[in-house]
């Protein structure tokens, strides 16, 4: 009879932790000064963006190429997170750095932006300076600075849409002077 109790009381205590861990806790470590973007060519905006005028709203920066079939899959999410956070602080920044050599033609690039329905900002990185800056690799990444300009989450590939927008929404609700 003490065995099956505390088999139960065991059991109990498992399911407990895992619907916790089903629940999304985005670990948002400083992970240091995001690089500011380099001058380049924009899409879907009509002057620059510095990092360093955002200051006071969170970023997120998505590394991706228009031809990756695992960026075209995450689109959806990051369209979604502009459209519902940006009135609240949230500015979405595309960096276009391309795998393929017709990846670089910004008419190709203009055309996916229509194709794939992108009306956030892109900024054209042919040359891998932003992709360099942040020691990036691998497409997609997903990276969200908050207001302070500093680097406070990361995700590379698809996947972890709950935890992503979780932190987006702690980032947001963080206070800023």
């Amino acid at each position: 009879y003490l065995f099956c109790s505390a088999l139960l009381l065991l059991s109990a205590c498992t399911t407990s932790l895992s619907l916790e861990s089903d629940m999304p806790h985005p670990d948002l470590t400083d992970l240091g000064l995001a690089p500011e973007l380099h001058d380049g060519q924009w899409l879907n905006q009509d002057t620059p963006l510095k990092l360093a005028d955002l200051r006071g709203q969170v970023v997120l920066l998505e590394m991706w190429t228009f031809g990756c079939i695992n960026c075209q899959r995450v689109v959806p999410y990051v369209r979604n997170w502009h459209e519902s956070y940006r009135d609240e602080g949230l500015v979405v920044i595309g960096n276009h750095y391309p795998e393929f050599d017709w990846e670089a033609e910004i008419d190709n690039v203009k055309q996916a932006l229509i194709d794939q329905n992108i009306p956030y900002p892109v900024l054209i990185d042919n040359d891998r300076e932003t992709w360099s800056a942040y020691n990036n690799r691998y497409w997609p990444t997903t990276y969200l600075i908050d207001k302070w300009g500093r680097i406070r989450y990361m995700h590379i590939g698809e996947g972890a849409y709950e935890t992503t927008e979780a932190a987006i929404q702690v980032l947001l609700a963080e206070e800023y002077p």
